[in-house]
């Protein structure tokens, strides 16, 4: 089994309260949680109202599939939604459980 983790911090420049940002959040959850089956959460900086930190989990029995998974959202969130600015992002792949 390969699990692929990553850390995602997001600065929301035009948000103005803690209740936008968290329509922003949940909004982009649930299409990534669907479009690309993984688990995805609000993992930091919850008291912050332009700046949110996801974590988003995907497990396959192939590393390659984990790696290209969370590509894939990245990608995403990148080319779909303008009012979101990606600051960091780290990606760790654990294999072999």
């Amino acid at each position: 089994m390969n699990v692929g983790v990553c850390k995602l911090t997001l600065r929301l420049p035009e948000n103005q309260s803690l209740k936008g940002k968290r329509r922003v959040v949940k909004s982009l959850s649930e299409r990534i949680r669907n479009k690309f089956n993984v688990a995805i959460s609000e993992v930091g900086d919850n008291d912050k109202w332009q700046i949110a930190t996801l974590g988003i989990v995907s497990v396959s029995n192939s590393n390659r599939q984990v790696e290209q998974a969370l590509d894939s959202v990245i990608a995403y969130i990148e080319e779909s939604r303008e009012d979101v600015e990606m600051v960091e992002c780290e990606i760790e792949a654990i294999s072999g459980f």
